[in-house]
């Protein structure tokens, strides 16, 4: 049954156009193709990753927020009290989200979240992306498919694969892993569904496209997402260093390059390349349909978070807000910060007065 399975599963028809087998795809001539079992080296590599990010995490962006002055702000686990549970489960209006759970209750104490623990998970981000957009422009600036779109197609599917872009694939995918596999552990924002959709199909579009060949317009809409993500990570990282003027010009040019590269150049272009031009040279077929299919989940995703987006810098213009309106606070906080906001006022410097304990750096 399951090599029955796997039949279906590896079908031509569902992979690849018409009159095409994968006997086509095999390694001839000096000249080779991607292949399903290149992937299985992600596995191990994205616990690699987690292995690295660790160390990255411990001895090279934890010192940094110490250095930028990023305290380590502990929050203390308050003893059971059944009087003040009974009274908070009858006046909150979220009882059972955090029934039993002190964390409420520790708001009013002014204990906040522990930010020195996010700069570096931020810190980590940031170097991931920053030199995979590099390497990503490195393996792409170089082919005429990043001058002409019309060249991803060319010659469809007997495409060969370059060292370069054997690696650029199996790092990328890799981290992907890497953050699928950790996003129960770290901190839980206010997109976390998102998050994991858009782990899953990006996941899924890289394996997809290296299955069916789509090589090229794969190293294309990597780099172009990663010509955005170093910016936030790195505006994250100033905005948990309280380096406000810092973090907020980073946060401009973040949101330009983002509006621009997601909602222009992926679907007037990118998206164009593979809705229009493969019909030109053969059918559709399953894997097209599927393909552009996720193509349009991310897409769903990028329109989401431009919607937040906008709306942080809407609050930028009104000094309302400076931190990143995905939140990477537990969704538990924000009934806290809330409740501080009736109790104490409007919130500075994006926080609770009470939770505001670092002083502000001139930048």
């Amino acid at each position: 049954m399951f090599r029955t399975l796997c039949s279906y599963f590896w079908w031509e028809r569902l992979w690849l156009p018409a009159n095409l087998t994968w006997a086509d795809l095999e390694d001839r001539d000096g000249r080779v193709y991607a292949k399903a079992s290149d992937l299985y080296i992600t596995i191990p590599m994205a616990f690699l990753f987690l292995t690295v990010r660790h160390l990255f995490e411990t001895y090279v962006a934890t010192p940094l927020a110490g250095l930028l002055g990023v305290k380590e702000r502990v929050r203390l686990r308050a003893a059971p009290n059944a009087v003040l549970e009974k009274f908070y489960a009858a006046t909150s209006r979220q009882p059972k989200q955090v029934r039993g759970d002190p964390r409420e209750s520790e708001g009013a104490l002014g204990m906040g979240d522990n930010t020195h623990g996010l700069l570096p998970f931020s810190s980590w981000r940031f170097t991931f992306y920053l030199l995979a957009f590099i390497a990503g422009m490195a393996v792409i600036v170089d082919k005429p498919w990043f001058y002409d779109l019309r060249e991803v197609w060319k010659g469809y599917p007997i495409q060969s694969i370059l060292p370069s872009q054997y690696w650029y694939y199996m790092i990328e995918l890799s981290f992907y892993w890497s953050l699928l596999f950790s996003i129960a552990s770290d901190v839980k924002r206010k997109d976390f569904k998102e998050q994991i959709i858009h782990h899953v199909a990006t996941i899924i579009l890289i394996s997809f496209s290296w299955f069916a060949n789509y090589v090229r317009a794969g190293t294309l809409i990597m780099a172009l997402h990663d010509s955005s993500d170093y910016l936030l990570e790195s505006a994250k990282m100033f905005n948990y260093a309280n380096w406000r003027n810092t973090c907020n010009n980073i946060f401009i040019v973040f949101a330009a390059v983002f509006i621009i590269t997601r909602l222009v150049i992926l679907p007037f272009w990118i998206m164009h390349c593979t809705v229009v031009y493969p019909l030109e040279l053969y059918p559709a077929f399953f894997g097209y349909y599927f393909f552009n299919a996720m193509m349009g989940v991310l897409q769903l995703l990028h329109i989401f978070w431009a919607f937040l987006i906008i709306r942080m810098a809407h609050k930028f213009i009104t000094g309302k807000v400076v931190e990143d309106e995905r939140s990477d606070r537990e969704e538990t906080d924000n009934s806290e910060e809330e409740e501080e906001v009736m109790k104490n006022g409007p919130l500075s410097n994006g926080h609770p007065p009470l939770l505001n304990n670092n002083h502000r750096k001139n930048d």
